[in-house]
């Protein structure tokens, strides 16, 4: 029996032998990195099938929940596996004694199905929900390319296909039986469920995370046709494969926008009538779906769930159009990621109709519904009107989430008061009782037993045992041992094994030579401009011009590290990325403060650099403009690893800093409730005028101190914070206002760990000890009592 962490170890080498020996006709020793993941992967597999088909069963024969989403960054399946299911040793004896390594399966690449904290979360969920045995599954697509692979080319962000299934994927079966036909105006395909295991921790239960792949609806026999019978074959497939060929497809033209609103409805429609066929196979009536099924849609890109599951109910079986939306009403609950008004995602009328006309109508019907029940409740005209969600030639999928949902909710108690007072601020006053928090959290297990097996062995020793893998609030009781000298150097001594690690990593990986005895700052994270990598570069600039003409003395050798890819299109972000290497390259090349600062940005940052990133860090930037990160997980994850937060008071960092306290971390900057009231007289120019060191580095994206490779674009964000531009006003994230109020955090947290290593320790391992809260274990424990109403099954 492989759960419980015991295996047949004598049947998983077998079982390895005989995948090599048939697929690939080599013996472990020769095997390729790909061949031994194949083989391992499969052997285990096979010996979860059992447990998996039952947990299936238990999910479908009680109250579940599914989690739509169309990300799920899932990351590297082989170790985390191994480690729920307690078998790594017994994995590594068994390669051993066929002459292969384990390690060998750190070149297996990531399954980036995800682009940042919106998709990783969404793997984190499923991982606590099956390690808590709760009847929890995903659904999502099985993207053919992921999240492009990133080069970084005389500073410039490169892109390229990240085939990710070049070499087989053998965490995931493809199922057949359950294939369904998606039909759109123009075209129809076939949606192919590829199903995922989502393995427990200490448990028996097995989540499933079901992924569609587009596929034409003909097989062509391309033998019985004519040349241009197979030309026109051709290019059927490639139009249905389309679909889920690439994550994001480029939305800045029509035609982008409208492969985009068909990947959303395709998973969603696959979803929908996947779940009402196993509902009805199971006896259940369908009017009484909700009872049995509650779906949460992970931010806007589901929401064309809400408007398909109405027409199923009303096309497939027979119910009143009054009957569905009432149906829809009870099954979905909306989570809100964003207080973006970009990010608030709209679909132009014009799209829904070309593609979907019968979606079409149903829109229209349901903001009818809704105008009706305003003026049921004397709403004033002019409030309905700026509610409705069809307004302005567009859908608001956010204003119909929000109507058409039990329940709607942010991702941390600032985030959430926000939407409250702010975003959705006329929906609470309508319908308060429909509005929660849930504060985001990440999984222990990914984020520090497998990542840090170091600090997760000490953590072990001083706990009497590891039952705190599953229930991270019993950190807080290490807390005491914060005045434990020889505790605290154990602790450094980690720090600096992890440093080690990570410098060898970076060496293998990227060609970057980094002093591991230098501070490690790292700022991981999406690449946009109001997570402010831009401001990071403008404070080691700051720094820089400071050691210098001597104004800044005494400062640690640091090593600023930064992580991050732009979405293609996305020409300021790209700027930004070359502006951090350039600023990287001066510095490197200047003899005089090269020893003191080093700026790297390394290439293709995905889940499994994150594992080594978050562990090696003494300074974690979270320095988003406050008001405008929902959450942030990146912050958990250095907390959860001994990190102290250099940030603003913005997203979890607030409850970061309650739980940890603000002592043992370093907030900066203007606050909510007062960037209201600066950004109304706010003027960049006034303050540039006024300050010689703010100007010296803004001039460096006009005066030729770096360059921008003759692209203009230096000067172009240079004039975005000094002039603003048609969509918005100038330095609109507050880059500048900021500044200085960032380096005198940065400098303070440099001096501490300059001056006292062991109490820079503490405030590290209070961060460690408090991160309880963090765990998705109590996320989804919330979502599980509070929103979905689930129990755990029992198998």
């Amino acid at each position: 029996m492989i759960f419980g962490g015991t295996m047949n170890k004598e049947l998983l080498k077998a079982d390895i032998e005989s995948v090599l020996s048939d697929k690939y006709e080599v013996t472990a020793d020769k095997a390729q990195p790909y061949q031994l993941h194949e083989a391992l992967s499969s052997a285990i597999m096979k010996q979860i099938a059992p447990v998996w088909k039952d947990s299936r069963k238990a999910h479908l024969a009680t109250r579940r929940a599914c989690y739509f989403s169309a990300e799920f960054l899932v990351g590297r399946a082989i170790y985390n596996n191994l480690l729920c299911l307690g078998v790594e040793d017994d994995a590594r004896e068994v390669l051993s004694s066929l002459g292969a390594k384990l390690s060998d399966l750190e070149e297996i690449e990531d399954a980036a199905l995800g682009n940042g904290g919106l998709g990783r979360l969404a793997a984190c969920f499923l991982d606590s929900a099956a390690t808590l045995s709760l009847p929890l599954d995903g659904y999502g697509i099985r993207y053919k390319y992921g999240l492009f692979k990133q080069s970084i080319v005389d500073g410039f962000q490169k892109e390229e296909a990240d085939d990710w299934t070049k070499y087989g994927d053998p965490w995931s079966r493809r199922n057949e039986s359950d294939k369904v036909i998606i039909n759109f105006a123009d075209q129809s395909v076939v949606a192919v469920p590829y199903d995922m295991p989502i393995v427990a921790y200490g448990t028996k239960n097995i989540g499933t995370l079901r992924l569609w792949q587009a596929e034409p609806v003909n097989t062509f026999d391309f033998l019985k046709f004519n040349a241009q019978d197979y030309v026109n074959a051709s290019i059927e497939q490639i139009k249905a494969e389309d679909i889920s060929r690439v994550l994001y497809p480029n939305d800045d033209t029509r035609e982008g926008k409208i492969l985009r609103f068909k990947q959303q409805y395709f998973f969603c429609a696959a979803s929908l009538a996947d779940i009402v066929k196993k509902h009805k196979a199971a006896g259940y009536d369908i009017e009484k779906l909700y009872e049995k099924v509650t779906i949460q849609l992970n931010d806007t890109h589901p929401v064309i769930s809400i408007p398909e599951l109405i027409r199923i109910l009303v096309d497939n079986e027979g119910l009143s159009f009054e009957k569905a939306l009432e149906i829809a009403k009870k099954t979905f609950n909306y989570t809100n990621h964003t207080v973006m008004a970009e990010a608030m995602e709209k679909w132009g009328l014009d799209i829904v109709k070309e593609v979907l006309p019968e979606i079409y109508d149903i829109i229209l019907q349901i903001n009818e519904a809704f105008v009706a029940e305003m003026y049921a409740k004397d709403m004033p005209k002019g409030k309905t009107d700026y509610m409705k969600m069809i307004s302005g030639g567009v859908v608001h999928m956010a204003k119909m989430a929000v109507y058409c949902s039990s329940y709607t909710n942010g991702v941390a108690a600032l985030h959430t008061e926000i939407l409250k007072n702010d975003v959705l601020k006329d929906w609470y006053q309508l319908f308060p009782e429909k509005f929660q928090n849930k504060t985001n959290g990440i999984t222990p297990r990914r984020w520090i037993a497998l990542c840090n097996k170091e600090l997760s062995s000490l953590i072990t020793e001083q706990l009497g045992d590891n039952s705190w893998v599953t229930d991270l609030s019993r950190l807080k009781t290490l807390e005491r041992l914060r005045g434990d000298n020889n505790m605290m150097q154990r602790f450094m001594d980690i720090k600096q094994e992890k440093k080690n690690q990570l410098a060898a990593y970076m060496k293998a990986k990227d060609g970057i030579e980094v002093d591991v005895n230098s501070i490690f700052d790292i700022q991981i994270k999406r690449l946009h401009e109001y997570k402010r990598q831009l401001l990071n570069a403008f404070s080691i600039l700051y720094i820089y011009f400071g050691i210098k003409d001597g104004s800044i003395k005494n400062f640690y050798q640091t090593t600023f590290i930064f992580g991050a890819k732009s979405a293609p299109g996305y020409m300021r972000a790209k700027a930004i990325i070359k502006y951090i290497n350039e600023i990287g390259r001066l510095i490197n090349a200047d003899e005089e403060v090269n020893k003191l600062i080093k700026v790297v940005f390394v290439q293709n940052y995905n889940v499994s650099y994150a594992e080594k990133l978050v562990t090696a860090a003494d300074i974690s930037e979270q320095i988003s403009t406050a008001g405008t990160e929902a959450s942030g997980t990146g912050n958990m994850k250095f907390m959860l690893n001994g990190t102290v937060t250099l940030g603003t008071y913005d997203g979890a960092n607030v409850e970061i800093v309650q739980e940890a306290g603000e002592s043992n971390n370093y907030i900066f900057g203007a606050r909510v409730e007062e960037l209201e009231k600066i950004m109304k007289d706010y003027d960049p120019r006034k303050l540039i005028s006024k300050n010689p060191k703010i100007k010296r580095v803004l001039d460096t994206l006009i005066d030729g101190t770096v360059s921008d490779g003759g692209t203009g674009d230096f000067k172009e964000l240079y004039f975005a914070l000094t002039d603003g531009a048609s969509w918005h006003v100038p330095d609109h994230y507050y880059l500048l206002g900021d500044l200085e109020s960032y380096v005198e955090a940065k400098l303070k947290a440099n001096s501490d760990y300059a001056n006292s290593r062991l109490d820079f320790a503490r405030k590290c391992w209070a961060n460690m000890c408090f991160s309880g809260k963090f765990s998705s274990d109590r996320t989804i424990s919330d979502y599980a009592k509070e929103i979905w109403k689930i129990e755990p099954v029992q198998l």
